[in-house]
């Protein structure tokens, strides 16, 4: 019952905060602040309950389920679980929505209430993804998170934001669509081998269908999170939708709906259809090296720096691409170690990108230039980020694209070096754009004069940002303990599954 009122804390907190909005526009970001502090507060209470990776692991990984009937004729049941990798997932979103009020505290004067509803909506959307076990409920949450992550881009957004927000609903909606028709196909396949309609995770695992069946069927699923993640050649609404959204939008966007994709992968795309997932891998991969080369080179090309950021997007995702169809322990939990430093990072990122064009009132870099001796904390902090990106040693991104790469080797030597060039894209790019912003001379269009250094506010997030990344960098252990015994416990469904259809 835990996880409902996890669920029902974010909607309530939303309703609250759209209430509040008509009294102060303070008294809204306050609710969701505290909305997003109970939330993390739960968070925390079932991960320290639960810290101990051998009582999980005698429960399948699963530290917590929940199952009521929902639509008992045709098999619809309201079921939620937690294990490892949908509880850090789940702390990531929280800890980014607590993020995004205070980085959207100066920048939305208008409407203030709608925005922080669907802001908290877009969240209790996203926990609702991580933790359905139902196919059918995973689906309504999928879609419904997309409805008020629509508005902040094109409600709040910059001048391009309607054609922005509706190529970012078409190309996620419609392809949700395509996952609607496997599941659906899935659910057939399964009630006609059995005799049973049900859309529940656990008893459609190792459903039996052709090979060309799976194929098909898979193919669906992997489309849906293809696109969401996104890999190439399905990103193309991603950088105008980070170009164009609000900072708050940008950081929930790139640290979390980012995610949903990478987490359909490991937990529905290949378990449900291990055999016609590993026949697929070599293509996945190819096109995971692909999304990191090309994101990467793609990055160093841009001169507006909110699209040079969304591009590194796509080149860090390729490396969970990677690690899902490398399938190995190793490798998958370094592809979650990758998603939790990328939505650390990127989303601090995206706060200095926001703060800077707030500032001096522009993205494109070759207007800026020099503002180093203005911005002193604000440069400091954006080299500290920059190198984390880039991976440098003892920092978050570091550990996790070095354990993907490791447990990839173990798959495929070729594919795992071919990756490894992403390594010193990303070394290029983020150096340059450092160059570029704060170093030379100061750009001829801004008046420095007037600008402003980072607050105590926006330091005080920074500095939590920054934590992380230092602890996930020299002590992830805490975090692979929790994450163990759910990636373990899915690695042998995906074993014994394709054993007994040999």
């Amino acid at each position: 019952m835990i996880l409902v009122w996890l669920l029902i804390v974010l909607i309530v907190g939303g309703l609250a905060a759209l209430a509040a909005g008509s009294w102060s526009a303070n008294a809204s970001r306050w609710v969701s602040i505290l909305t997003f502090l109970i939330g993390l507060a739960i968070g925390l209470y079932l991960w320290v309950t639960h810290a101990d990776a051998v009582t999980v692991a005698q429960t399948g990984g699963w530290i917590v389920r929940f199952k009521v009937p929902w639509i008992p004729r045709f098999g619809i049941d309201f079921q939620l679980g937690l294990d490892g990798l949908s509880l850090m997932l789940i702390m990531l979103s929280l800890f980014l929505g607590l993020v995004s009020v205070i980085t959207s505290w100066s920048e939305i004067r208008e409407q203030v209430g709608f925005f922080h509803f669907n802001l908290v909506w877009t969240l209790a959307g996203t926990l609702g993804v991580f933790m359905a076990l139902d196919l059918f409920l995973f689906f309504a949450f999928w879609e419904a998170m997309l409805v008020p992550m629509y508005f902040l881009i094109a409600l709040w957004g910059h001048e391009n934001r309607r054609y922005a927000a509706n190529k970012f609903f078409l190309f996620t909606f419609g392809s949700g669509l395509l996952m609607l028709v496997a599941i659906i196909a899935l659910a057939t396949i399964h009630f006609a081998d059995t005799g049973t309609l049900t859309f529940d995770y656990f008893a459609l695992l190792g459903t039996k269908m052709s090979a060309t069946a799976a194929a098909f069927t898979m193919l669906g699923f992997f489309l849906a999170f293809a696109v969401k993640l996104p890999a190439v050649p399905f990103h193309t609404w991603l950088p105008d939708a980070h170009t164009e959204a609000p900072t708050a939008g940008s950081v929930i966007l790139a640290g979390v709906l980012l995610k949903t994709g990478a987490y359909g992968l490991y937990r529905f795309a290949v378990p449900l259809f291990p055999e016609a997932a590993m026949n697929f891998a070599p293509i996945a991969m190819t096109l995971a090296v692909i999304s990191i080369l090309y994101g990467g080179i793609v990055a160093f090309g841009q001169s507006d720096l909110k699209r040079l950021v969304a591009y590194t997007s796509v080149s860090h995702l390729g490396f969970v691409l990677l690690a899902v169809y490398a399938s190995n322990v190793l490798a998958l939990q370094g592809g979650v170690l990758v998603m939790m430093a990328h939505g650390i990072t990127t989303g601090a990122l995206f706060m200095l990108v926001g703060a800077l064009q707030e500032r001096t009132h522009t993205r494109e870099m070759s207007r800026m230039g020099g503002l180093w001796p203005h911005l002193p904390r604000m440069a400091g902090i954006g080299m500290f980020f920059a190198i984390a990106a880039l991976g440098l040693p003892g920092l978050s991104n570091f550990v996790g694209e070095l354990m993907s790469l490791l447990g990839t080797f173990r798959a495929s030597m070729g594919f795992a070096s071919a990756a490894a060039l992403g390594l010193i894209v990303a070394v290029i790019y983020s150096l340059y754009w450092m160059q570029r912003v704060f170093q030379g001379p100061t750009g001829t269009q801004i008046e420095v004069a007037g600008l402003s250094d980072f607050g105590a506010r926006e330091l005080g997030t920074m500095a939590a940002m920054v934590i992380i990344t230092i602890w996930i960098g020299v002590y992830p252990q805490p975090i692979i303990d929790i994450l163990d015994p759910a990636l373990t416990g899915m690695r042998e469904t995906i074993t014994v599954t394709m054993m007994s259809e040999g």
